[in-house]
């Protein structure tokens, strides 16, 4: 869709996605290599009673829901910024994951272009908020 198809306030709903062990596990050993992504036992005796999944993990996850939605298709030209990252709980194995994303904000540049902003907020299965960030592109008028 193109800038001018999408209108502030518009809220789309992401398909979910089932988070394993070893998912956490290979993008933390590539990624975000640290204790409480990889190291079970030590990981156990942490805050969080268990491996968690790395924060730019589920980011990654909550963008890639929201780019196989479709919306944007060949009309989006580059992201342009991340701002308000929160990582506000955290993902465990077997999470499923959701993104609602709402458009927040959408500015018309020159050459046929524009700034589009959505907020992505994504959920657990128990409907948890655990990740929320705005995210704008540069995308077709």
């Amino acid at each position: 869709m193109k800038l001018d198809e999408l209108t502030v306030g518009q809220v789309f709903t992401t398909k979910s996605f089932k988070l394993t062990k070893e998912d956490i596990m290979r993008f933390a050993g590539e990624f975000d290599p640290q204790y409480m992504h990889l190291n079970e036992e030590k990981a156990n005796q942490g805050r969080f009673n268990g491996i968690i999944a790395s924060g730019i993990h589920t980011l990654a996850i909550s963008f890639k829901l929201w780019v196989e939605q479709g919306i944007y298709g060949d009309d989006v030209i580059a992201g342009t910024q991340m701002n308000n990252i929160k990582f506000i709980k955290p993902v465990y194995p077997d999470d499923e994951l959701h993104t609602i994303v709402e458009v927040i904000d959408k500015k018309a540049k020159k050459n046929e272009t524009g700034i589009l902003t959505v907020l992505l907020s994504t959920f657990n299965d128990k409907e948890e908020k655990v990740f929320e960030g705005d995210l704008s592109v540069l995308i077709k008028q």
